[in-house]
């Protein structure tokens, strides 16, 4: 996917659903759910179980989603999760090799980063976006807000301590997008297996976003 479609959809779409499932049906569910919400960019982490099978899996039953992955560590990992059909790459680090492996294979890379050094960093190394993580560490959504005036340019995706309460608060502040992951998922209704209200959730994140 060409970095420009890839911005569009992040400027479409604004929230990125990020699923770490330690059993694959149970990852399918969880992307399920959120996509039954409206939620159309969602991550499979590339720790969860089976996690190539899954990213392959939702890739043709949700068509009308964009699927990824993330916590990717090495040059290995990331090709793997190209040839498994993943259609954008996170990263908790900045890795040069593995940014120019993704940057050749024309798939968005989006490495971590925290600092205003890390984050001109990855941008300047070919990263499509760059992760702010985790971003409630260092102040939230002021943080974003601060880094505008120097760094407006870089589309930022700050993750970790964002939550439905105050995601729009990050895109306020100028954040391309955000990333949710367990505030998403709460573990009572993952146990549970309530999607009805998974899905709730992740409908009306989309509409405070919207």
């Amino acid at each position: 996917m060409p970095n420009q479609v890839w911005l569009s959809q992040l400027q479409k779409h604004r929230a990125i659903a990020v699923i770490r499932a330690s059993k694959i049906e149970l990852g399918q569910q969880m992307a399920m759910a959120v996509a039954f919400g409206g939620m159309q960019l969602i991550e499979i982490t590339w720790n969860s179980d089976r996690a190539g099978e899954l990213i392959s899996q939702l890739r043709s039953e949700l068509p009308a989603c964009i699927i990824g992955t993330g916590t990717l560590f090495n040059v290995q990992q990331l090709q793997e999760a190209i040839a498994s059909g993943a259609q954008f790459l996170f990263t908790p680090h900045i890795d040069p090799k593995m940014i120019q492996a993704a940057v050749e294979k024309n798939v968005p890379i989006i490495p971590g980063a925290l600092t205003p050094t890390e984050i001109v960093t990855a941008w300047s190394q070919g990263a499509s976006c760059v992760k702010v993580f985790p971003v409630q560490a260092v102040g939230g959504a002021e943080y974003i807000k601060s880094l505008q005036g120097p760094l407006g340019q870089i589309p930022l995706i700050p993750t970790g301590g964002v939550t439905l309460e105050n995601a729009k608060e990050f895109l306020q502040a100028g954040a391309i997008a955000v990333g949710l992951s367990g505030e998403l998922f709460p573990q009572k209704l993952v146990t549970e297996r309530n999607w009805e209200a998974i899905a709730f959730g992740a409908k009306n994140l989309m509409r405070q976003l919207g």
